[in-house]
């Protein structure tokens, strides 16, 4: 591929499938609404959807043995959402009120994930059982979300314990419901979101093609293409609209849309597709972007969790640690 057509078809590729995403994402929350499915559950069908692009990316990559560029978008995508839907998210805002219930239940499963995405890349664990370990935390967290009212009391848990999580539930919904609550759906709908994915897949590989030959031919490292440019790129569609979230208030919706669109990026984007094709051997950039996407986690849920939200400091703290994590990637490539 030339040097020009590799410019056309990454830009090409990035413009058709982040605009592409957002008729998928309002398409799938139609549809998610026809079911009837909880605001929580279509908190998780948004982020999956507004994923698309990284995701897809990354199985490219993977898939043609760039195992570098794949990992990288994925973790880098989720560093650069913490900085743009919850820094940035903040800075617009100028606080960012949550409940300590919404932090530590969505906060959990968003930490549990990255530690195994870290054990993952650095070889502790197989990608088959990081994934196992990923999906006996996720599923639960799944159906809690969608059934809490008729599954949880079934649950062999103290009732203090169930009471508390039906709490937190409850709280991060009453924000969703207004902030993400579409119109009902229609069999239309079902059909133009999947025109828009089969559009959004092809888009993305064009991308991803298209920047691997750009960072080949510049001689730009595997892992700086994926972590920092790819990365980015494929993050902004969750980036407006968390800011946009954040810019209503809606706290909880920002947090979820950033924890658990992190979530399925690692599940979707990288272990699932790891455990059928493998990961590269590790690395010292690997290492650092799964230990720095592990550390910037857990500063924002500290952050979080303690002043019971996020105010404009904290944001621009998680910006600059995004900012540290650039300097250090290109440092070390």
């Amino acid at each position: 591929m030339g040097i020009e057509l590799s410019l056309v078809a990454f830009v090409g590729g990035a413009v058709v499938s982040l605009a592409t995403s957002w008729v998928l994402i309002s398409r799938l929350e139609r549809v998610g609404e026809r079911f009837r499915l909880s605001e929580a559950l279509l908190g998780l069908v948004a982020a999956l959807a507004a994923d698309t692009p990284e995701i897809t990316t990354a199985v490219t990559a993977l898939a043609h043995h760039q195992r570098a560029v794949g990992a990288g978008v994925v973790i880098g995508s989720n560093i650069f959402n913490l900085a743009a839907l919850l820094g940035l998210g903040t800075v617009v805002a100028g606080r960012l009120r949550l409940h300590r219930k919404v932090v530590v239940l969505g906060g959990a499963v968003a930490l549990w994930v990255a530690i195994v995405c870290l054990a993952t890349v650095v070889g502790l664990v197989d990608s088959a059982v990081g994934l196992v370990l990923v999906l006996a935390v996720l599923v639960p967290y799944v159906v809690v979300l969608g059934a809490h009212h008729t599954v949880l009391p079934r649950l062999p848990l103290p009732h203090r314990w169930r009471t508390w999580i039906a709490s937190a539930v409850n709280e991060e919904e009453l924000e969703l419901v207004i902030a993400i609550r579409p119109q009902r759906g229609s069999p239309r709908d079902v059909l133009v979101a999947a025109a828009a994915l089969v559009v959004v897949i092809f888009a993305s590989v064009t991308m991803e093609r298209g920047a691997s030959a750009l960072g080949q031919h510049y001689v730009v490292a595997a892992v700086v293409v994926g972590g920092l440019v790819l990365a980015a790129v494929t993050s902004l569609p969750n980036a407006v609209a968390a800011v946009y979230l954040a810019a209503k208030g809606r706290g909880a919706a920002v947090l979820s849309t950033a924890l658990n669109s992190n979530t399925l990026n690692v599940t979707a984007g990288l272990l699932i597709p790891a455990a059928v094709i493998g990961l590269a051997r590790p690395s010292s950039q690997a290492v650092l972007i799964a230990g720095w996407f592990v550390g910037l986690t857990a500063l924002t849920l500290v952050l979080a969790y303690a002043d019971r939200g996020l105010r404009r400091w904290a944001g621009w703290l998680i910006i600059a640690g995004y900012a540290a994590f650039v300097a250090a990637l290109l440092a070390a490539s």
